[in-house]
């Protein structure tokens, strides 16, 4: 029978060098009580410490919480993460080689807790080839302290697949909302499930122990069955947190939207100004079908769903990597939830639906490209950033469309009568002539004969098996002083043609999907 303890009495379950995995997505999931008192305790006694952690999705707030509380040095001995933005404290540990670190796509690592769990031979998939997590470049390695290889090249019926190895996990610390004197724990004011069960089942399995981060406590035999999400069996110590350290999200204590509980009107978003951003989105949106199933990432990516309801177009289904489908996605501090969500999959699931083709059209940012129509959102200057779920998502969606301004730093731009008018070039060049590290394959794309396209503001172009194709010109732009200047490589030139001028005018297109 799991223990109702307090946060301090479970950290003392702690060994030095355990090796432990972390649910969470953003703010959501995060068990803020534990780990604010794993750091207080090592501050205050210098245990725990080299510990391992293993987690998913990125688990902080850009700042103090979430992960970044076991940002001490001498606590942590390795970091194998998915995504390193909202943790910086993490990060600065990696990139001042005071851990061993590996950076891991989000969904394999969350699959790789499913297989633990099952005493499977760790993870074997396609996801990662020929990007920095494939041994044959950087096998996900985040420094030079970090030499073991955790992946490896297998072969199976003639085709290339990564085997993920399989590691033991000593203590897996989750959350959910609601637990009874038995320890089965429900989550019905959390924004989903993410992978607490896969963890929870993994640490039970390796002879470990769960720990589990709640906000209330029942009466034995009280919950619904259909409601518990974690049995009693694979818990052992509960710690009740006070509301302060079990925020919904960063940005909620509870929004009854994100859970189902409230279904709630959704107003028409309001258009977007007639900006680059706007341009680029509108020529996202002219390659939606209908009812595709999209991700849509952060940032400019957003725009879509903005230029999506002013066209009137409502059929596309939204999904988030957190296991959200349907619904509007939630952004910033609160990225993982969704409003009115038509269904919440656990992590792991959701990445299976990711990894077997369910996404129909993926539209995800431009931050460095090459000629061979490589992508690199992972890692810039030697600060690792991580590649998420974007690993998983691009590399198996059915069309993938990067956006994103055609320079950074400066650049500003305006459209009259119906041209595009750059006024100050931006600073930094995004298409080069190497990424510093392959998150996204356009090598891989090509054998498996995946449609993608490069979106900015002022060009549009393809992916070939000969590489970049220059294929759209915006009205107003001059190819040679405009686009070619500002690449270090020529892209294939054959027919350019026009963008569509509906794009740079200040009123609906009319689009049909």
């Amino acid at each position: 029978m799991a223990k109702f303890v307090t946060a301090a009495e479970a950290v003392k379950q702690i060994k030095d060098g355990a090796i432990l995995a972390t649910s969470g997505f953003v703010g959501g999931l995060v068990p803020e009580a534990v780990l604010k008192e794993i750091q207080s305790s090592f501050k205050e006694t210098g245990t725990p410490k080299d510990l391992t952690v293993i987690f998913a999705a990125g688990q902080g707030d850009g700042g103090e919480r979430g992960l970044n509380h076991l940002g001490e040095e001498g606590l942590l001995r390795c970091v194998v993460g998915g995504h390193f933005n909202l943790t910086p404290r993490l990060g600065k540990l990696i990139t001042e080689n005071k851990v061993f670190a590996y950076n891991f796509p989000q969904g394999t690592i969350s699959q790789w807790f499913r297989d633990i769990a099952g005493h499977r031979p760790g993870t074997i998939t396609k996801v990662g080839l020929r990007t920095f997590v494939d041994p044959r470049q950087e096998g996900g390695k985040l420094n030079a302290g970090t030499t073991r290889d955790m992946v490896e090249v297998i072969h199976m019926n003639d085709e290339e697949w990564l085997w993920y190895k399989p590691w033991p996990i000593h203590v897996g610390i989750i959350r959910g909302t609601t637990a009874d004197q038995d320890g089965n724990i429900s989550m019905e004011e959390e924004i989903g499930t993410g992978e607490a069960l896969s963890i929870a089942e993994a640490a039970h399995a390796c002879g470990g122990i769960v720990i589990a981060q709640v906000k209330k406590a029942a009466v034995r035999g009280t919950l619904d069955p259909k409601d518990v999400k974690i049995p009693g069996v694979l818990v052992d110590y509960i710690v009740q947190s006070d509301a302060t350290d079990h925020f919904m999200t960063w940005d909620y204590e509870f929004n009854p939207a994100f859970n189902g509980d409230l279904k709630v009107p959704v107003d028409s978003l309001t258009a977007m100004p007639l900006t680059n951003r706007k341009i680029i989105a509108r020529r996202c949106a002219m390659e939606l079908i209908p009812d595709a199933v999209v991700n849509l990432g952060i940032g400019m990516p957003e725009g879509v769903s903005s230029v999506a309801s002013e066209e009137g177009i409502n059929s596309m289904v939204l999904t988030t990597e957190a296991g959200t489908i349907g619904g509007v996605p939630a952004g910033g501090n609160s990225f993982g939830a969704a409003t009115n969500a038509h269904a919440i999959l656990d992590q792991p699931y959701q990445f299976d639906f990711y990894d077997g083709g369910g996404v129909d059209l993926a539209i995800l940012g431009l931050a460095e490209a090459d000629e061979h129509g490589n992508i690199n959102v992972s890692k810039f200057k030697g600060r690792v950033a991580g590649c998420g779920g974007f690993i998983n998502i691009t590399q198996n969606s059915k069309k993938v469309i990067y956006c994103g301004t055609f320079t950074a730093g400066g650049l500003k731009e305006t459209v009259q009568d119906g041209k595009l008018i750059i006024t100050q070039e931006g600073q930094n060049k995004k298409f080069l002539k190497q990424v510093e590290q392959i998150t996204f394959s356009g090598d891989y794309a090509n054998s498996v004969g995946q449609p993608v396209l490069y979106v900015t503001e002022r060009a549009v172009f393809k992916l070939t098996p000969d590489g970049m194709e220059l294929i759209e010109i915006a009205p107003g732009i001059d190819r040679e002083k405009d686009i070619l200047a500002h690449m270090e490589f020529k892209p294939i030139i054959n027919a350019v043609k026009l963008m569509d001028s509906r794009i740079f005018e200040d009123k609906p297109m009319g689009l049909q999907i």
